[in-house]
C-alpha cells in the first residue's frame, strides 16, 4: 500500500452499546493502487468474484438500528480473503470462479506476506479489539456477519431470498430462522443454504466467535435484492429487526457448551 490509498479497515459506530459486533469481510472491491486492477479488466471488479455487492449496506444498516459495532473490510477477496486462513490456498487466489487472477500469479514469499500484514491483520485486529471491549459490557457478546451470494451459480437460479447459517452452536440461527418467518412468510429462507456453516472457510466466525464459545450467525442475502440504496435499507431493516427480537433474550450471552 501507498499513503495515498485508503485504511483496510474501517469501524462504524465503534462505541455503539449493542450486545455483540458485526463483521463484513467482503465489502469493498477495492485493490490498493500499486496493484493496478490484479490484471483483471475493470468490470471484472464489479462483480460477485471482487466482493459481496449490497453487504457493505446492509450491514450499515442493522449496525445503526442495533447500535452495534460493525468491521468493514476496505480492499477486495481479490487481493486477499479476510475469510480466510492466511496459511490457506484460497486466501490469495489465483482463480476465482473461473476467473485467473493475473496479478496473483506467482507471487514471491514477500508479496503474500505484504498483504497479510497489511490488510488480513489490521482487519481482525479491529475485530478483536471490537470484541474485547464488548467483553467488558457482557462475557459472550454476538458475533454477526454479513455477506451476500450470487443469485444465480452455473446458471441455476437460487430460490434463497436469505441464507442463515451456523456451525454447532445454532443458538441465534434457530431464533433468527423463526422470526425471519414471522415477518416474511413470502420469503424463502435457507437454513444452512446456499452454504453452509459446517463447512470450513468461514474463517471470522471460526476464529473470533466459535473457539470462545461465543453467539453468532452468518447471514448470505441474495445480491439481486440488496444491489441498489433501496434494497439494502429493505434487507438491513428486516434483519435489523430480527436481531433486536433475537438478542433481547439475555439467556443468549452465555458460552455455547457443544
Amino acid at each position: 500500500m501507498t499513503a495515498d490509498d485508503p485504511v483496510p479497515v474501517t469501524v462504524r459506530n465503534g462505541g455503539g452499546k449493542g450486545p455483540g459486533v458485526i463483521v463484513c469481510d467482503h465489502a469493498s472491491n477495492r485493490v490498493p493502487s500499486r496493484l493496478g486492477t490484479l490484471g483483471l479488466p475493470e468490470e471484472s471488479l464489479r462483480k460477485h468474484i471482487a466482493f459481496d455487492i449490497g453487504a457493505q449496506g446492509v450491514a450499515e444498516v442493522v449496525s445503526d438500528m442495533l447500535d452495534m459495532p460493525s468491521i468493514i473490510g476496505g480492499y477486495s477477496r481479490l487481493v486477499v480473503d479476510l475469510n480466510r486462513p492466511e496459511d490457506d490456498f484460497t486466501c490469495i487466489r489465483e482463480i476465482y470462479d473461473g476467473a485467473i487472477i493475473p496479478g496473483n500469479r506467482r507471487l514471491s514469499p514477500a508479496d503474500r506476506a505484504a498483504r497479510i500484514e497489511e490488510l488480513l491483520h489490521p482487519y481482525h485486529q479491529a475485530v478483536t479489539e471490537a470484541l474485547d471491549r464488548k467483553c467488558a459490557q457482557l462475557p459472550f457478546p454476538a458475533v454477526i456477519s454479513m455477506h451476500s451470494c450470487t443469485d444465480l451459480y452455473r446458471d441455476v437460479r437460487r430460490p434463497w431470498h436469505i441464507g442463515v447459517l451456523s456451525n454447532r452452536d445454532r443458538r441465534m440461527a434457530e431464533r433468527v430462522l423463526q422470526r425471519l418467518a414471522a415477518h416474511r412468510p413470502d420469503l424463502t429462507i435457507g437454513d444452512n443454504k446456499p452454504y453452509s456453516g459446517m463447512d470450513p472457510y468461514g474463517h471470522t466466525v471460526e476464529r473470533h466467535a466459535l473457539p470462545q464459545g461465543r453467539p453468532n450467525v452468518l447471514f448470505e442475502v441474495r445480491q439481486d435484492l440488496i444491489g441498489d440504496a433501496a434494497g439494502q435499507r429493505e434487507f438491513g431493516e428486516l434483519l435489523g429487526t430480527v436481531l433486536k427480537e433475537v438478542l433481547g433474550d439475555p439467556s443468549l450471552f452465555t458460552r455455547f457448551q457443544g
